[in-house]
């Protein structure tokens, strides 16, 4: 019996691994990306590579997207050579990116209308254990499109949140996720270039602060960058100029303050200001550096 067919748009360092685990768990896979450098490597990875979205929803189950923006999500779907003239009628597109709940529903009812399902799941996790299949996904949709995207959710993720029947609910989720990290990592960034400024051993400040109160997961995984003074792109500075300030829109039309993500996003943007936009998102550690004459390790 032929693989069931999967197709994934978006194959940078999480979508490749989740395109990688998808093919781990049996699925003929069917990568297609911007970047003809990231198809070359799924094809030579053993995947098929596909030069449209189209092409990578024809004759599958599930299209999995995961690209950066609710506007890259909808030229996917409804743009030339899009998926929602491709997939076939009953199959499920999963939306990854992070984006405002108000248009994630809005494309749900869009694609449905057409007949084919939309689940909203974005992600968490790393790109590390995007190819592991070990992510958590924060998924809400309907009862079918659950039933169908489960086969692709059970080998990307280790744990599967199931948040509500109808799209949007998922991306409120990670919105919430979003302000968190944002100012963890803005947080952990001032607090390891002030401990700089003090004149103390950063590496052992990592030991102290991931053993005691202050420690968070993103002080914990984004600080060794700051160690090694490596800010190859894991997670860019841009990401969270954009999630922070959907976050910002969130708030200001539902008129709650966020007075700290606020701050933060700031200093994500001063980051990219400086040029530093598609760096790791542990550069915010390199703003506070520069601006204060402070040394660290690649600043």
């Amino acid at each position: 019996m032929p693989a069931a067919r999967m197709g994934v748009v978006g194959l940078g360092s999480m979508g490749f691994g989740m395109a990688q685990s998808l093919k781990r768990a049996g699925f003929d896979v069917a990568g297609c990306d911007v970047t003809q450098d990231a198809v070359a490597r799924w094809v030579a990875e053993g995947g098929r590579g596909t030069a449209a979205p189209a092409e990578a929803a024809r004759d599958a189950a599930a299209v999995v997207s995961v690209v950066v923006n609710a506007a890259q999500t909808e030229a996917i779907l409804f743009g030339k050579d899009g998926v929602a003239e491709a997939l076939p009628e009953g199959a499920v597109f999963i939306s990854s990116a992070t984006m405002d709940p108000d248009i994630a529903r809005k494309l749900a009812k869009q694609l449905e209308a057409t007949g084919r399902h939309y689940l909203d799941a974005p992600i968490s996790g790393g790109a590390q254990r995007a190819a592991q299949g070990e992510l958590t996904i924060l998924a809400s949709g309907s009862a079918a499109a659950f039933a169908k995207a489960r086969p692709a959710l059970d080998a990307m993720s280790a744990k599967l949140y199931e948040l509500g029947d109808e799209a949007g609910q998922g991306a409120a989720f990670k919105m919430i996720n979003q302000l968190l990290a944002g100012v963890h990592i803005a947080a952990a960034s001032e607090a390891m270039a002030f401990a700089a400024r003090q004149g103390l051993d950063l590496r052992k400040v990592y030991e102290v602060i991931t053993a005691s109160a202050g420690n968070s997961w993103m002080f914990e995984n984004r600080m060794p960058h700051v160690l090694d003074g490596d800010y190859t792109p894991r997670s860019a500075v841009d990401i969270f100029v954009k999630d922070l300030g959907i976050i910002q829109d969130m708030a200001r039309n539902a008129k709650f303050p966020v007075p700290v993500s606020a701050a933060a996003l700031q200093m994500f943007l001063m980051t990219s200001a400086a040029g530093m936009g598609r760096d790791d998102d542990a550069s915010v550690a390199r703003m506070y550096a520069r601006v204060t004459g402070t040394s660290l390790p690649g600043a």
